[in-house]
């Protein structure tokens, strides 16, 4: 699906790394075929050496030279930067967004800019395990986008993780969930190790006792098709270890308080979308008056 076609990566960070890393590392497109621009030269003289991936010349040389972009850059910038192409994007180039809280509305606008070209914008979420292939991607359309581009999303996503798709209006309960949660988890995994150096056990011990363990848990929920209140109902026995454990996690409201996290955090991703909106909607009409 990817075969002869070129990748053009607006941004060469850590999340474009890592998608760079997993669509090579499975053989999904050639090194040739990869196009980053960056403003640090530094970083697309690393991405060269380390991947062979082709350096261009500004973005947009990028776009030009690329049959599907990628924008992988900062949310405060992602209107100056699709400005600054806009001229370079031909009707119907698919542009792909990892720019967390930017709505598709807002990168269609600024694409388009009054005119009537239709633009092919595909607005994902991945999350921080995409850094070790081990992520998972939200996939949301829009309103313009043909069924084989974003069979090319999923494609290209798949080099990182898993993907799914959902409809827009739902990437903030993504972001609350899968895009803050490894934070959660990782809060999990220090508490846990802290408590095993509380009840006298080495350090290296405790950090390796606690990863395998989550590790092990996830894979065993993900492979056995189980609920995971019948899982939790396997490792405990009557009057035993772990229900007194339970018990204790229970009393401390650590359902709750995960449960609030993901609604906290989905409802200030949705909270900066809007202002995201406000300010677009605010820029409009200043060049109107003007």
């Amino acid at each position: 699906m990817l075969k002869g076609k070129k990748l053009g990566f607006i941004g060469g960070g850590n999340m474009a790394e890592a998608m760079i890393k997993g669509l090579l590392t499975a053989s999904f497109i050639e090194a040739k075929n990869v196009l980053v621009s960056d403003p640090r030269p530094e970083r697309l003289e690393y991405l060269h050496q380390e991947y062979r991936v082709r350096a261009a010349a500004d973005n947009r040389d990028l776009v030009e030279k690329s049959d599907i972009v990628i924008l992988a850059v900062k949310p405060q910038i992602v209107k100056e930067v699709l400005c600054d192409v806009r001229d370079r994007v031909a009707e119907g180039k698919p542009v792909i967004s990892i720019a967390a809280g930017v709505p598709i509305k807002i990168i269609e606008d600024a694409l388009n800019h009054g005119a009537l070209k239709a633009c092919s914008v595909v607005r994902t979420m991945p999350n921080t395990p995409a850094l070790v292939q081990q992520g998972i991607t939200a996939i949301a359309a829009g309103s313009r986008v043909s069924k084989t581009d974003v069979k090319i999303a999923h494609r290209i996503f798949e080099a990182i993780g898993k993907t799914v798709d959902v409809d827009e209006v739902h990437l903030d309960a993504v972001t609350g969930l899968s895009g803050s949660g490894p934070a959660y988890i990782f809060l999990i995994i220090e508490a846990l190790s802290d408590a095993g150096v509380k009840m006298g056990l080495p350090r290296n011990v405790a950090n390796a006792l606690t990863l395998q363990t989550v590790l092990g848990a996830a894979k065993l929920a993900e492979l056995s098709g189980k609920h995971p209140g019948e899982l939790k109902d396997m490792v405990t026995s009557p009057a035993g270890t772990t229900i007194s454990g339970l018990h204790t996690l229970e009393a401390g409201g650590l359902r709750t308080t995960l449960m609030d996290a993901v609604e906290a955090s989905t409802l200030r991703s949705r909270r900066l979308g809007e202002l995201a909106l406000e300010n677009d909607n605010a820029d409009c009409a200043e060049k109107k008056s003007g």
